[in-house]
């Protein structure tokens, strides 16, 4: 059984409502109609009713057994509108700007997680990363004792025996350009969490750099080197080491030269980049050049589940992320 076959079983076992709000592209009707018919979640489209229910026909897809909710005419717009507009007065939101963000399917499916009405969301296949996540933070905000929101890659990498037989944590991808040591070390620590909540196998975390072991000394390997340090104080149980080369991090025939006393070294499987360019351009790379299954970017730090997708994602990357949601769905109850 495949990796995300593993996902969707678990799914499975407690059902979960997720929310789609960009139902006007074709990608994520054909996505809804697979998963409504795999059965391991709920799936409520947000837009107008009859250009979902038109796109749908011309494509060859039945959306019975699938909620179509227009802001607009919805029963809860008052009520969303209201809430929106109590959660960010202070922030100097006044109730007719509530009132048209509520139109919006992103910001009313954001009302819906906060509110309770279904259990995750997921956007990204026609809006950008921040066009997904602003709205997230406003309303959703942070999940308790988080610091820092940031983005993860689930990467499984076929035919590959490095990492957990393929699987590998990839972050930050998708949202931090150039955090500091300290924001370095929370995304270590968050991504070690979501490797073990989504793998269920023991977290391995190699802090990559061009650099190992001091062999070059710059800014950048020194920030490695402190947020390190920093997640070792935090969370001494933590396996992690850096600052590793990704050859040293992953082959273990490299890593007994490179590192040859690391606990890490040769079997990471969590890979935290320096920066938003090498974990960007690393998950790409792996992506197109391994054939790897690329699923996210995820979102770890928010209150409740909203993950982002590439916009360059198929239907079969929005069904995964949808599964991936439904479990993360699961461990917060």
């Amino acid at each position: 059984m495949s990796f995300i076959d593993e996902i969707k079983k678990k799914a499975k076992t407690s059902i979960k409502t997720i929310v789609l709000p960009e139902a006007t592209d074709i990608r994520v009707i054909e996505a809804a109609c697979k998963i409504t018919k795999e059965g391991f979640a709920q799936i409520i489209l947000i837009g107008n009713v009859e250009e979902i229910t038109r796109k749908a026909n011309e494509n060859g897809f039945n959306l019975e057994n699938i909620v179509i909710i227009d802001p607009k005419n919805s029963s809860k717009y008052d009520v969303y509108a209201n809430a929106l507009f109590e959660l960010r007065k202070e922030k100097g939101m006044d109730y007719k700007t509530a009132k048209e963000l509520v139109n919006d399917p992103v910001y009313f499916g954001m009302m819906m997680v906060k509110l309770n009405d279904c259990d995750g969301l997921v956007s990204g296949a026609i809006h950008s990363t921040s066009d997904t996540l602003r709205p997230a933070l406003q309303i959703l905000k942070t999940a308790p004792n988080t610091k820092l929101v940031s983005a993860f890659f689930l990467m499984v990498v076929p035919n590959c025996k490095y990492g957990e037989d393929g699987i590998f944590v990839f972050s930050d991808c998708g949202l931090n350009p150039n955090p500091t040591a300290e924001e370095l070390s929370e995304i270590a620590i968050c991504s070690s969490n979501s490797f073990e909540m989504l793998v269920g196998k023991k977290s391995k975390v190699g802090m990559l750099s061009f650099s190992t072991y001091g062999s070059a000394k710059s800014e950048s390997t020194e920030k490695v080197i402190e947020a390190t340090n920093l997640v070792k104080m935090k969370k001494p149980d933590l396996l992690i080491d850096g600052e590793l080369q990704l050859d040293a991090a992953i082959v273990p025939e490299v890593a007994k030269s490179k590192a040859p006393t690391s606990n890490v070294a040769g079997y990471a499987n969590t890979l935290i980049f320096p920066n938003l360019d090498a974990g960007n351009i690393g998950y790409k790379l792996t992506e197109r050049l391994a054939k790897a299954e690329a699923y996210g970017p995820l979102c770890q730090g928010i209150a409740k589940p909203v993950n982002d997708l590439s916009r360059g994602c198929s239907s079969d990357d929005i069904v995964g992320v949808v599964a991936i949601t439904c479990v993360q769905a699961q461990l917060e109850n």
